[in-house]
C-alpha cells in the first residue's frame, strides 16, 4: 500500500484549553456555538486514534473516508503486517495538548494493577512543541517522598510540596511512565504520543471546577494503589541532546530526525509500520508528482508497512517517527 494515511483531526473541549492550535499550527477550531458566546476552550487534538468511542477517519486517496477501524480490517496486512489480527486495536493514540491552565495531578495504572482497577495502562512521551517563558512540568516524586506524606499532604492540600517540578523549553521532551504522577503546567505546547489508552485517575485539581461549573471527579483510592511510590525526581531529555531516541519504552521507541532543507528521510517496505510527525518545518513526498502529499508542523499520518517512502525537506524540519509498536 503506497498511500500515507492523514487524518481528520478530533478536537476535545478541556477546561484548562485555549485556542493556540489555531496559531501555532494553523488549524480551523470549532466556533463558539452562538453569536456572542467565547468559544470554546480546545484541549486535545486526537490526531490518530482508534477506540469504540473516538476514530480517525481517513483523509484522501484510496481510503478516504474510511474510520481507522475499517482500515485496519479491510488492510492490515498492508498497514500492520501479515500477522496482526483485524480486530486488534492500533496500538498508538497521537494528541496534541494545549495546556492553557495546569492540568490535573494525575496518573495512569501499571499494568500489573490495571485490570483489577477496571483501567488500562497507559505510558506516553510529552514533546514539548512550544512554551511559554517559565513553563514547568510535573512528574514523578521529590526525592524521599512516601506515601505517609503523600497522604498528608493530600489532606492539607499541599500535594505541591511532595511532587517533582521542573522547567523546560522548546524542543525537550520527557516519557511518563504508568505509575508516574504528573500533571503539565500551564503554557505548553505538546505533541503526545502514547499507548491506546483513556484511563486517568486524578487524585489533586488545584480547586479548579469543570466547565459545568462543578468541581471535577477525583479518583483518590485508585491514584494512591496505581502510584509508583520509589519514583523520584525523573530528567527530561532536553532539546541540546544529540540523541536520536527519545523515547525507548516497551510500548514504543520514537525517534528525532532532524532534517535541513533539501534532506531526505527513507522509509523501506515491509519493515514495520510507523507514524510519522512533524514538529517543526515541512517536508513533501518524492518524487513530486501529482500524487505527492505536502506536511507540514502538526502534522501526524501512519506510513503503512507495505509502502516505501522518500520525504524531502522544504526548510529545516524535526520529524518524530513512532516505531516498534507492531
Amino acid at each position: 500500500m503506497q498511500q500515507v494515511l492523514r487524518f481528520q483531526p478530533l478536537y476535545q473541549e478541556r477546561v484548562w484549553g485555549g485556542r493556540v492550535l489555531e496559531t501555532a499550527l494553523g488549524r480551523a477550531l470549532p466556533p463558539a456555538a452562538a453569536p456572542g458566546q467565547a468559544p470554546a476552550p480546545i484541549g486535545e487534538s486526537w490526531e490518530i486514534v482508534d477506540r469504540p468511542e473516538a476514530q480517525s477517519v481517513v483523509r484522501g486517496g484510496a481510503l478516504d473516508g474510511l474510520t481507522l477501524r475499517q482500515a485496519i480490517e479491510r488492510h492490515g496486512a498492508d498497514i500492520m503486517g501479515p500477522a496482526w489480527p483485524k480486530e486488534r486495536a492500533f496500538p498508538i493514540l497521537v494528541k496534541w495538548l494545549d495546556c492553557r491552565e495546569r492540568l490535573s495531578l494525575q496518573v495512569h495504572p501499571p499494568a500489573a494493577v490495571a485490570p483489577e482497577l477496571k483501567g488500562e495502562p497507559k505510558t506516553e512521551n510529552w514533546y514539548i512543541a512550544d512554551c511559554a517563558p517559565g513553563s514547568h512540568l510535573i512528574v514523578g516524586l521529590k526525592r524521599g517522598v512516601t506515601r505517609d506524606q503523600f497522604e498528608r499532604a493530600l489532606a492539607d492540600l499541599t500535594l505541591e510540596n511532595c511532587v517533582h517540578r521542573f522547567p523546560v523549553g522548546r524542543g525537550d521532551s520527557i516519557l511518563v511512565h504508568s505509575g508516574q504522577i504528573h500533571a503539565i503546567d500551564g503554557g505548553n505546547l505538546i505533541l503526545e504520543i502514547q499507548q491506546n489508552s483513556d484511563t486517568t485517575y486524578r487524585v489533586y485539581d488545584w480547586g479548579r471546577v469543570g466547565l459545568d461549573g462543578k468541581p471535577r471527579a477525583m479518583h483518590i483510592e485508585q491514584s494512591l494503589r496505581s502510584i509508583k511510590w520509589d519514583d523520584f525526581e525523573p530528567a527530561p531529555l532536553r532539546a541540546a541532546s544529540t540523541a536520536a531516541v527519545i523515547a525507548d519504552a516497551r510500548e514504543f521507541r520514537i525517534r528525532r530526525v532532524p532534517l535541513a532543507e533539501g534532506e531526505s528521510f527513507r522509509v523501506a517496505a515491509g519493515e514495520q509500520a510507523r507514524i510519522l510527525s512533524v514538529a517543526e518545518g515541512a517536508v513533501r513526498e518524492t518524487p513530486s508528482d501529482a500524487n505527492a502529499a505536502a506536511f507540514k508542523r502538526g502534522d501526524n499520518v501512519v506510513l503503512p508497512r507495505a509502502g516505501a517512502f522518500v520525504f524531502e525537506a522544504t526548510e529545516a524540519t524535526v520529524l518524530l517517527i513512532t516505531e516498534n509498536f507492531s
